[in-house]
């Protein structure tokens, strides 16, 4: 018992929030009788009256060297310790590195220390407001619908392809993914953007721009929040898709974040506008689906997209989409099934594999049409998966060979379902849709990418 108590009381860490607002008393009494102090140079400059003249600072530059610094002073019994940090601390901030800490030097099991484990840290959180907070109130813009994701340390263009996705979204940028990076990748899309810099310092800055002007710009200040809105859909209208409003007064819904999958995907055809039935039908979208994984922060091709039928679910279940097809026609019919569906997809007019070469790098691709050449260009392309749909059996042995050539681990199924229809007497009959062959390849050392 002796043991524990002890470990708790070396292991005290408060850990504080700063908005640029005066502290609670809480926050003033945890600083004044702080023996280590760790944070940001900004965060440390502002706190330095406060200091008791014998603490020890560590400006927190390298996180892992300064934690390790953290976790041998609390080990050490060198008395409690502050560590501060920007707005709510617990919202993608430093409590989640801090709850990995253990004494004796070893990452927590699972990522996260045990309740009562006497060799983790003893946290307190005095969190201020969050930086997306503040942001979204310098924007005078709701947020309960919003999509708030994290570029630090992570692929810039996964928060690329959720503001290709959702209607709103707040990027806590990081290095290697500042505004200017992310206005250049969105400049082919309808939005605005808005950049918040310096959030509660006197140095705050914010602004409206498009992606082309964020592109522009090399003046960013770092930390910042961008917020990326759609300008097509209306404020009033960025609802989920397909999920009606809870209430007649009640229009933000009831649940955050507000993004879940619709009630239902692998629609049928009727749900599409297309041409003489020319269309991937709901059973083979069904399986293509469950190989293509799309979700939040992917991007899919839809190649050959037609009507657009699997571009729009894939958007439907949260990926950044890009339509692609060499007919005016089809392109059109796309964008109209993505307007009825209310989601965000780019459809690109050209013809493949050419037009391919400049899109930017896909998770997944579904292949719609085209011979073995768009294939083989797809598969050398696609980071994860490529779906291959096949009416014409002559067709299947090159496309098989065109995605194991370029080293994907290749299977496939022939789909020939038979739908219930009701004859005059009230019997039931069965009707045959045509047979297709789906193949899909996969690349093996992303079977269980994390994301």
């Amino acid at each position: 018992m002796g043991r524990a108590m002890q470990a708790c009381t070396m292991s005290l860490v408060t850990v504080i929030g700063w908005d640029g607002r005066p502290l609670t008393a809480a926050a003033v009494h945890a600083l004044s009788t702080a023996t280590l102090v760790v944070g940001g140079r900004r965060h440390l400059d502002a706190v330095a009256p406060l200091l008791a003249t014998a603490v020890t600072t560590i400006t927190l530059g390298n996180v892992g060297a300064g934690l390790a610094e953290l976790t041998a002073h609390l080990a050490a019994d060198g008395g409690p310790a502050v560590v501060l940090a920007s707005g709510d601390p617990g919202f993608f901030g430093i409590v989640r590195a801090l709850r990995r800490l253990r004494l004796d030097g070893e990452l927590a099991p699972g990522g996260t220390n045990s309740p009562g484990d006497t060799n983790s840290l003893d946290i307190e959180v005095l969190p201020a407001t969050s930086s997306v907070t503040l942001a979204f109130a310098r924007a005078g813009l709701p947020w309960d619908d919003a999509l708030v994701l994290s570029a630090h340390g992570r692929r810039l263009d996964r928060a690329v392809n959720a503001c290709r996705a959702h209607p709103c979204v707040a990027v806590l940028t990081g290095p290697g993914g500042d505004p200017a990076m992310l206005g250049a990748a969105l400049t082919a899309l309808p939005r605005r953007m808005f950049v918040a810099e310096d959030l509660g310092m006197p140095t705050e800055r914010t602004t409206w721009c498009t992606p082309q002007q964020a592109a522009a710009r090399r003046d960013w200040r770092d930390p910042n929040v961008v917020i990326v809105v759609d300008t097509i859909v209306h404020d009033t209208d960025r609802t989920t898709p397909d999920r009606p409003t809870t209430h007649d007064h009640d229009p933000a819904g009831w649940i955050f974040p507000r993004w879940g999958s619709p009630p239902g995907w692998a629609l049928p055809e009727a749900a599409f506008t297309h041409r003489d039935s020319m269309i991937s039908k709901a059973e083979v979208r069904a399986v293509a689906l469950a190989h293509l994984g799309p979700g939040p922060g992917d991007l899919i091709w839809d190649v050959g997209a037609g009507s657009g039928s699997v571009a729009v679910e894939c958007a439907r279940l949260g990926a950044g989409v890009i339509a692609v097809d060499h007919d005016t026609d089809a392109c059109a019919r796309t964008r109209a099934n993505a307007h009825a569906h209310r989601v965000s997809l780019e459809v690109i007019r050209g013809a493949a594999p050419d037009v391919l070469t400049d899109l930017p790098t896909p998770d997944a691709v579904f292949v719609g049409g085209g011979g073995p050449d768009v294939v083989a260009a797809c598969a050398r392309r696609a980071r994860r998966m490529v779906v291959v749909a096949l009416a014409a059996l002559d067709r299947v042995r090159p496309s098989w060979e065109a995605l194991a050539g370029a080293g994907l681990d290749v299977a496939g199924t022939q789909l020939a379902a038979s739908r219930l229809r009701p004859l005059p007497d009230g019997a039931l009959r069965l009707a045959a849709t045509n047979p297709v062959v789906l193949l899909w390849g996969e690349h093996t050392g992303n079977q269980h990418d994390p994301r």
